[in-house]
């Protein structure tokens, strides 16, 4: 497969405050690709720099050295002030935070991104609607943020990002602040949607488990100053049924191989 972003050397350490001792390397000569239509998951010990990695790919954030390079164009730079978040609608950024606008309806919410971009039309709602029937959420059109579970609240901005279609999506632990079940709903309903268009996504997670669960890929991010420690591929075939994800052949061995890499 053609690798559709590619990440060489990548080193990012932060400004050192007067006084101070040079900052330590967070990231140092981190290199990999991604696949078109590859769904990738990211594991790794707390503080090992995963948000701060799909940051710098999101261009919400510099790098201090090395380079990504989207379709083989390098897009990294090192001055802030010629940042462009989301490399110009073509990553689309999904985070911890759902960030529903409170005086927004769901459909509103979801169509947001369209409206800014000026690509609202018969077409893109269409697509709306689609996505809202596609993750349950038909009969919640109307809803306000408030009004609705945690659960639907995950949804709602996952199809935000969804809608407007970017090659790429980044998703930062989305599902780590919901209970257990609504967990498990969330994973089959993203791995449904991504099945529909097989967009690129890397996924980062601190769960082992969900990221068998969902990826074709699983790198596996070392302590600071953080480098690729291990890779592994998930032999478990698609479509996946999530719930059983425990019990398939091939998930075991493959959480210990995991598991020992990320320890």
């Amino acid at each position: 497969m053609t690798a559709l972003l590619e990440i060489r050397q990548l080193g990012k350490r932060f400004a050192t405050r007067a006084g101070r001792a040079p900052s330590p390397w967070v990231i140092q000569d981190l290199s990999f690709s991604v696949a078109e239509g590859e769904f990738l998951t990211i594991v790794g010990p707390s503080g090992s720099g995963k948000s701060t990695l799909l940051n710098i790919i999101a261009q919400t954030d510099t790098a201090t050295a090395g380079d990504v390079l989207f379709r083989g164009t390098p897009v990294t730079t090192r001055d802030p002030r010629a940042l462009k978040p989301g490399l110009e609608r073509r990553i689309g950024y999904v985070t911890q935070d759902d960030n529903l606008l409170p005086w927004r309806s769901t459909l509103d919410n979801v169509l947001f991104a369209l409206e800014v971009q000026g690509t609202l039309d018969q077409a893109s709602r269409a697509r709306a609607m689609t996505l809202i029937h596609a993750v349950g959420l038909a009969g919640f059109e109307h809803y306000y943020p408030h009004e609705l579970s945690g659960g639907m609240r995950k949804r709602t901005a996952l199809i935000r990002t969804l809608v407007y279609d970017p090659p790429i999506i980044l998703m930062d632990e989305p599902f780590a602040a919901v209970d257990a079940q609504t967990r498990t709903q969330l994973q089959a309903d993203l791995l449904r949607l991504w099945d529909l268009g097989r967009k690129t996504v890397i996924f980062v997670t601190h769960d082992i488990a969900e990221a068998i669960a969902l990826g074709d890929r699983a790198l596996v991010l070392s302590k600071q100053p953080s480098c690729i420690a291990a890779e592994h591929m998930i032999p478990i075939p698609r479509p996946r049924n999530v719930s059983d994800i425990f019990a398939l052949p091939g998930f075991a061995a493959t959480y210990e191989k995991i598991r020992a890499a990320v320890q």
